[in-house]
């Protein structure tokens, strides 16, 4: 029971890895309260949904979760989005989108959330940034910039605030087998199992991610057994190259 008496602000909760992550959070003993636009079907102690392109709900959110729970211990900015197709597909739309939900969102929540942390004594942040944050692959600018931003905020806040007792991390995955991943196949064209499979076969662990491969490291990065972590932008790429 790694978070007993922790008290956890879990975004992107109805996602594959948001789901797996509240419930790994919860069975370690952690309160946890979720956002998005619908948490109906995750069980947690507060839902506090919301759109994260409200500048005020996100500034509002990390107060509203420690009201809610008692606290606020942990931050896991675990929404996003894809933008997929090279710049010149890019509309304004898909860039206000893109990186208000990407970078905006948790620039607001990790501003909103550190001093309360601070008055607490400390606490943990875990970032979803992306392997292609750190090495771009082809034809997805928005997504790569956005999570090349928030892998680069993660280590500034890390510096910034390890002073007050608070680790800033990140983790890195490559594509991970979740709705969103097999939506973006079907809106292709593809059929998401034939892509999935082939996928699979391109990673030289043989597999790709499943959210609890990535929910694994988030809970590690949030826990005491990486009390000395602080500014890591953790790879899991199952040793899959981005491009």
């Amino acid at each position: 029971m790694r978070f007993n008496n922790k008290n956890a602000l879990v975004t992107g909760a109805s996602g594959g890895i948001g789901k797996v992550l509240v419930a790994m959070l919860r069975a370690e003993g952690a309160r946890v309260a979720v956002t998005d636009r619908d948490t109906s079907g995750v069980q947690a102690e507060a839902h506090l949904d919301g759109d994260l392109l409200d500048d005020a709900f996100c500034d509002g959110l990390p107060g509203q979760a420690a009201e809610a729970l008692g606290g606020l211990d942990i931050v896991c900015n675990n929404a996003g989005v894809i933008t997929r197709g090279n710049i010149t597909l890019a509309t304004d739309a898909d860039y206000a989108l893109t990186m208000g939900v990407n970078v905006e969102a948790p620039f607001r929540i990790c501003r909103a959330a550190i001093p309360l942390m601070a008055q607490a004594g400390g606490g943990a942040i875990v970032n979803t940034a992306s392997c292609w944050g750190l090495s771009p692959g082809p034809d997805h600018p928005l997504y790569i910039m956005s999570k090349a931003a928030l892998a680069s905020l993660t280590q500034c806040l890390a510096r910034d605030h390890a002073h007050q007792g608070i680790r800033v991390n990140a983790v890195c995955p490559n594509e991970v087998n979740t709705p969103m991943l097999r939506t973006g196949f079907a809106i292709r064209g593809l059929d998401p199992d034939k892509a999935v499979d082939e996928l699979n076969a391109s990673v030289p662990l043989g597999r790709i991610a499943e959210p609890e491969d990535i929910a694994d490291v988030i809970i590690f990065l949030a826990s005491d057994a990486a009390r000395y972590v602080c500014g890591a932008l953790v790879e899991a790429n199952g040793a899959k190259p981005v491009a």
